[in-house]
């Protein structure tokens, strides 16, 4: 067949379809038999698409067609869709609305135009009921729980973290929403491009806008200029927008909070009625006296910090293959080679020939190749996230590499997480967003996080709950900088330097996780209670 042929034959095969749909029906389907085309073949299912990252969006996007007859917004907007779940391409969702009479038509609209997306199975859509008037509600009356993310100190990655743990708690099934406390410096519209960035309002209130389903609001939304005003404005602007956004139903709201520590801050902590915060941090010494100034703000305020995260922590080094030659002269090989040829009685024309082979063979055999894992480097120096998890008591701490990608991501509008959930990476955001899902139920749900500490003068004894403890082993057992060596662990206090009579002169709990001790003769040390639990334990041992 030369290629004339090829290519009319080609043509045939793609033109076959054309050509039948002009035939009676009997004689279509025949030609399609013979010629072993069957429509089946042009058809795409759903289990053929692939399930796109931001799936949510897609959903949400087409459900904005359906517009409440009341307000005359879409549900969407409105915050009517809860708990939107896909479980092997069943969308699953509901739709909460004060209006009756169009539940079953909104119902039907709903699962028509999630149905229409290419990449959906099954649609189950469940109407549900609110006494609520839309567009009335408090800004913050049905957020499950309020989580600050703060630095104290501009240009660590506090905005990378807090959008990558919102959209981490999204991908785990909660419902979201970022709130951008810095009016100065506005960082959401550049690291989040929302789906729609056309505000609209609910009544009296601005909706937030929205990517893949996580809620979003930034001063640098309403006003693309520069925020050139005074502190005392600044408060009242933030109140404006605390008090103004209807964030509907939330099971975590995340502040990403401006730097610093002063009536900014603390404004919105108060107003706010922050349930915990994660601390962002690097490993330069000048961000761990940051930290400190932090934690103390939070405490001021019975805000308890419950994880800490150091961005840049450490450089990622690619994995390399290094193929080394032994250091070695083969010259004086290739005439041995040829002598035991000559021996062996090969003719002496070809034992030249043979003998380079033979040097050719053992060069390549004695070549080594290795991979070598190269371990992570960290030029910023080691950090201190053990000495922030031994004075201060928080458990959960986290490295984040110093990598390009998740840099280019923030600038580029689409969340690191978003876009690679899979990685390495996104894996330690998720793991932040287990730790602070785990956090916030124990705050909830626990009456007293704290154990009972009493000093008893009469006694000379401290109290932990049912337990005691002599106040001359609880000052010996200080780590502070002062008694005990940071990197190396190596205890700078003298045991035999601590009286026996020494005292707790002012005992204060430090958040949910420690406890501060002013002592008789001026010095301060910082308890964690699980540093407190362990010396009672080792005292207990025979």
């Amino acid at each position: 067949m030369n290629i004339i042929h090829l290519a009319l034959f080609v043509f045939f095969l793609n033109s076959t379809y054309a050509f039948t749909s002009f035939l009676p029906r009997s004689t279509t389907i025949a030609a399609l038999q013979y010629s072993e085309i069957t429509t089946d073949v042009s058809t795409t299912t759903a289990v053929d698409v692939d399930i796109p990252t931001e799936w949510q969006g897609e959903v949400l996007k087409v459900l904005r067609n359906v517009i409440d007859p009341d307000s005359n917004q879409d549900i969407v907007t409105l915050g009517c869709i809860r708990n939107l779940a896909l479980v092997d391409r069943k969308v699953t969702f509901e739709v909460e609305l004060t209006t009756s009479p169009v539940k079953e038509e909104f119902a039907t609209e709903c699962k028509s135009l999630v149905s229409g997306l290419d990449w959906t199975g099954e649609v189950d859509v469940t109407m549900i009921s609110s006494t609520e008037n839309t567009g009335t509600t408090t800004a913050m009356g049905r957020v499950g729980a309020v989580i600050a993310v703060s630095s104290c100190k501009g240009g660590v990655g506090k905005s990378t973290t807090s959008v990558n743990l919102a959209f981490a708690l999204q991908s785990q099934g909660a419902s979201v929403g970022i709130f951008d406390a810095d009016i100065y410096g506005p960082s959401l519209p550049t690291m989040v491009k929302p789906d729609n960035d056309i505000v609209r309002f609910i009544g009296q209130q601005i909706a937030p806008l929205q990517r893949n389903g996580v809620s979003l609001m930034s001063f640098g939304f309403i006003n693309e200029g520069s925020a050139v005003m005074r502190g005392p404005i600044v408060t009242q602007l933030l109140d404006q927008f605390i008090t103004g956004t209807n964030w509907g139903s939330l099971d975590y709201l995340i502040i990403d909070m401006p730097p610093g520590t002063g009536d900014i801050q603390l404004t919105l902590t108060q107003k706010l009625n922050i349930t915990a915060a994660v601390i962002v941090t690097t490993p330069q010494e000048l961000s761990y006296v940051d930290v400190q100034l932090g934690i103390e703000m939070f405490d001021s305020v019975n805000v308890p910090c419950i994880a800490v995260v150091e961005n840049m922590a450490y450089l990622e080094l690619e994995k390399s293959t290094i193929t080394k030659k032994p250091k070695f002269d083969y010259s004086p090989l290739r005439g041995a080679f040829a002598e035991k040829l000559k021996e062996a009685g090969v003719d002496a024309s070809a034992t030249n020939d043979l003998a380079a082979q033979l040097v050719e063979i053992t060069q390549r055999t004695s070549t080594t190749t290795s991979s070598i894992e190269s371990e992570p480097v960290r030029i910023f120096g080691p950090g201190h996230m053990q000495r922030l998890s031994d004075q201060w008591g928080i458990q959960h701490t986290y490295s984040v590499p110093l990598m390009n990608r998740i840099a280019a991501n923030g600038d580029s509008g689409t969340p690191f997480v978003l876009e690679y959930p899979n990685s390495p990476q996104s894996k330690i955001y998720k793991q932040l967003a287990t730790s602070v899902v785990s956090e916030v139920s124990k705050i909830k749900n626990a009456t007293n996080l704290r154990p009972v500490i009493e000093y008893n003068e009469d006694f000379h004894i401290i109290s932990i709950d049912d337990e005691y403890l002599e106040p001359a082993e609880l000052r010996r057992a200080c780590r502070c900088a002062a008694c005990v060596e940071e990197f190396t662990g190596r205890q700078i206090l003298k045991p035999s330097s601590v009286p026996e009579n020494i005292k707790p002169m002012k005992m204060v709990p430090v958040g949910n996780y420690a406890i501060s001790i002013d002592w008789w003769g001026g010095h301060k040390s910082l308890y964690p209670y699980r540093q407190i639990k362990e010396l009672l334990q080792e005292i207990a041992q025979p």
